[in-house]
């Protein structure tokens, strides 16, 4: 017979794993008792509806009056930071303070505009 058979036994590496075992069947314990639950969908600004056909297309709806709102957050940054370079060209003597008027009251029109065309979109769908 082998030698390493009549080897006597570590009680060291015998408590090391006993307790590597317990510590995780305590994790696995432990994590069982975590019942978090999900955060629920909100329905659409239009309902549910009454089939799943009729929930996607309210779902699309708010997805385009979205899409709406950022397109007119970006004619509103467009007007704002050209304003702004005309602004700074004023102060650079380049360009005139009608210059800047003129810029400010076109994009005030353009935004009013492009939002006045979002609105008429949005009760289109």
């Amino acid at each position: 017979m082998p030698l390493s058979l009549f080897r006597p036994v570590r009680f060291i590496h015998l408590r090391q794993r006993l307790q590597q075992d317990l510590l995780g069947s305590l994790l696995i314990l432990m994590s069982s008792l975590a019942f978090a639950d999900l955060p629920t969908m909100e329905a659409p600004s239009r309902g549910e509806g009454t089939g799943l056909i009729e929930t996607i297309k309210n779902y699309a709806y708010d997805g385009g009056i979205l899409l709406g709102l950022l397109i007119a957050l970006l004619a509103f940054l467009g007007v704002a930071w050209h304003s702004l370079t005309v602004y700074a060209d004023v102060q650079n003597q380049r360009k005139t303070w009608k210059d800047l008027g003129a810029v400010v009251g076109v994009g005030a029109l353009l935004v009013v505009v492009i939002i006045w065309f979002l609105t008429k979109a949005a009760a289109i769908l």
